[in-house]
């Protein structure tokens, strides 16, 4: 298993090994010790699964608050994305900033994404399956949005913005100026 710090170095890009043949191939995709080793220390209690039927669909900034936030470790079962995370720990140096990376079915590419950190991500083709797991469980009355195409954020999707398609909950979401982040 492969794991590289990004630009945020507490967000990690993990890629499994692949051991393949003429069939196709195995890769372990979780491993508590190895995660661990790497310095991912949770224990992971749900797992959540999005299917997005068009190329575009847009999910997020999410976040849970305190004390139901969530690190999460995201990959894609099927399609691809462009996983986004976005430090909202106020007291983080690298506050306000954001980080991206590709995930598809067939770079088998993981993001593991902090508690602390907003997250979204966007359909780079129809038919997408993403996977995630939690180290909390959901509370309806802990989460919260943060608005997708902020400018104060700018955040590059590597989509066009009209191409997109946002829940009414995104379309709807606080702005960064607005939002009073609880980490």
């Amino acid at each position: 298993m492969q794991v590289d710090a990004l630009n945020i170095a507490d967000v990690k890009l993990i890629t499994p090994k692949r051991i393949g043949d003429e069939r196709g191939y195995f890769c372990e995709t979780y491993n508590a010790k190895a995660f661990k080793q790497a310095g991912i220390g949770c224990d992971f209690v749900q797992d959540n699964q999005s299917y997005s039927a068009r190329k575009g669909t847009l999910r997020g900034l999410h976040y849970q608050a305190p004390p139901f936030a969530q690190a999460k470790l995201v990959r894609v079962l099927s399609g691809a994305i462009v996983d986004v995370a976005v430090d909202a720990r106020k007291a983080s140096p690298t506050y306000g900033q954001w980080v991206k990376a590709e995930l598809s079915a067939d770079n088998g590419a993981q993001l593991f994404v902090p508690a602390g950190f907003l997250h979204g991500f966007v359909t780079l083709t129809p038919d997408t399956h993403v996977a995630y797991k939690v180290d909390n469980y959901y509370d309806r009355e802990s989460d919260g949005a943060v608005k997708w195409d902020d400018p104060a954020l700018a955040i590059d999707w590597g989509v066009s913005a009209n191409s997109v398609t946002v829940s009414d909950k995104d379309a709807e979401a606080q702005s960064w100026e607005a939002f009073n982040t609880p980490f």
